[in-house]
């Protein structure tokens, strides 16, 4: 199990890293994290919803992504509420101050059939839990669902990651410690310093008053990888705030209050010529190259964000003058005309809203949730030849969406994307992963600026996603002794 001494300390990669260094040792690593809190989530191929991190985990251990190895979930809604997701399907919501009350045994049930199934259908396994935020929050031991009840309950052997970026390493680790009753203390088999920046020997000093004072041998210090991988939460959204040399193209993108899957920005990220600007409401848009508006777990609220401010304004001056705009799922929703919520599911039942207004749409929310898998033929936008370009990514919503007048489909299956003239947009999560489609929406942006076009002849981001997992593992193996954690007890 890696454990960390707080959120942000690293737990999600180096699990996604162990798992990578177990497939290449030949065994079958089985990531897991009994809760998770995120609004940024996958469906998997039998239309159960996880989070992202878990199935980055899974495509690290070269395993298909599974909600049985997310069995619990909870994305964040507003006003102290979260949806609560059981083995890839809503059971209800939650306040707060009342989880805990009536959704711990529930939650506990979840958690074991996800271990079952597991287990069950990879018999010689190994689990490699993740923990969730630091496992000594005094005040939720007695109830934590998914850090040292699961390490005691599968006498699993832990490592603590500690984040050495954010100083005072010495005492998260000497307090986590301290912390643990005597029972959760023999489970921790090691330690792992991480983000160190600078030659690795100046730690050598810290690492032996670690060894001498906690009796816990420090099992390697990963050093500040430069790579950038896929957050898992809006923390480590706030520090993508690099500037790339070279970049030919600006996309704005709006960062909504209620903002889910940004992970769809990810194959974005990674482009050499792209550079993304993160706009929040009050905040100027500028003159961008194109605008995006993600997903939104509150397209509502997110709406009132937009039209409270004068970024919606904005928006809709800037698509007026003809610029792009491409909208993803709850962004979609946010450009058409209407919102409808006939039974309250984001507010007050009978509650309708004039959207942006820039596409000939109308969204009522309500039926259960659209969770699948999907493949396509794109028919927008038009490239340099007539060749087909494949889509396939997710969909994960509510409500359905009508074309209010004649609009240009974006892909062949209807209903999954729209286009009138300038804005775009598609119910379909993971649509930048392929690298053709990418590319091809860039050389149309690159057009309008009189840049040379990019090879539309690229790999799908999951190529790029499995080197880059690669090269976590190569430096995990390198900086990291696994033995200790491995020996048979």
């Amino acid at each position: 199990m890696v454990l960390g001494t707080s959120s942000g300390a690293g737990k999600s990669l180096m699990t996604a890293a162990l798992c990578r260094v177990l497939r290449r040792r030949g065994e079958t690593p089985l990531p897991f994290k009994g809760q998770n809190m995120s609004n940024n989530a996958w469906v998997d191929q039998a239309g159960g919803e996880m989070a992202y991190s878990q199935a980055l985990q899974a495509w690290a251990a070269g395993l298909e992504p599974r909600c049985a190895m997310n069995p619990v979930l909870l994305k964040p809604q507003g006003d102290s509420t979260s949806e609560v997701i059981h083995l890839g399907r809503a059971v209800g919501s939650a306040r707060a101050e009342h989880y805990y009350r009536d959704w711990f045994r529930p939650g506990w049930a979840a958690i074991r059939a996800g271990l079952g199934t597991l287990q069950a259908d990879y018999p010689g396994g190994r689990l490699v839990l993740e923990g969730a935020g630091s496992p000594v929050e005094v005040n939720l031991q007695p109830r934590d669902l998914t850090n040292l009840r699961l390490a005691q309950y599968l006498r699993a052997r832990c490592i603590l990651v500690a984040d050495i970026e954010r100083g005072g390493v010495f005492a998260q680790i000497v307090g986590t410690l301290a912390l643990l009753r005597p029972v959760e203390r023999p489970l921790i088999a090691g330690l792992l310093i991480n983000r160190f920046r600078g030659r690795r020997e100046l730690f050598d000093e810290g690492r032996r008053w670690l060894e001498a004072n906690t009796g816990v041998p420090v099992l390697g210090v990963m050093p500040w990888l430069d790579e950038l991988f896929p957050p898992e939460d809006s923390l480590d959204l706030l520090e993508r705030r690099g500037r790339k040399r070279g970049a030919e193209l600006e996309l704005a993108v709006l960062k909504l209050p209620s903002l889910s899957n940004f992970s769809d920005l990810d194959p974005l990220e990674a482009e050499p010529s792209v550079q993304l600007r993160w706009v929040e409401p009050g905040e100027e848009l500028g003159t961008p190259d194109a605008v995006v508006v993600p997903g939104s777990k509150q397209t509502l609220r997110d709406l009132q964000a937009l039209q409270g401010s004068s970024l919606g304004a904005q928006l809709q001056r800037y698509a007026a003058s003809g610029r792009p705009v491409f909208g993803i799922c709850g962004g979609l929703q946010l450009l058409g005309r209407e919102l409808c919520d006939p039974d309250g599911l984001e507010g007050s039942a009978g509650t309708s809203a004039a959207g942006l207004g820039l596409l000939p749409l109308r969204t009522v929310f309500g039926g259960s949730k659209a969770l699948r898998q999907r493949r396509s033929v794109a028919h927008w936008p038009n490239g340099s030849g007539d060749a087909q370009l494949d889509l396939e990514g997710f969909e994960l919503h509510r409500g359905s969406t009508l074309a209010l007048e004649p609009c240009q489909p974006l892909c062949h299956d209807e209903g999954l994307g729209w286009v009138a003239g300038n804005v775009a947009g598609t119910y379909l999560h993971g649509v930048f992963e392929s690298g053709p489609w990418r590319r091809r929406w860039l050389n149309s942006l690159r057009t309008r600026k009189g840049l040379p076009l990019l090879n539309e002849r690229q790999p799908h981001h999951s190529r790029q996603r499995e080197a880059l997992l690669d090269r976590l593992a190569d430096a995990f193996a390198q900086h990291v002794n696994l033995e200790p954690l491995l020996r048979t007890p």
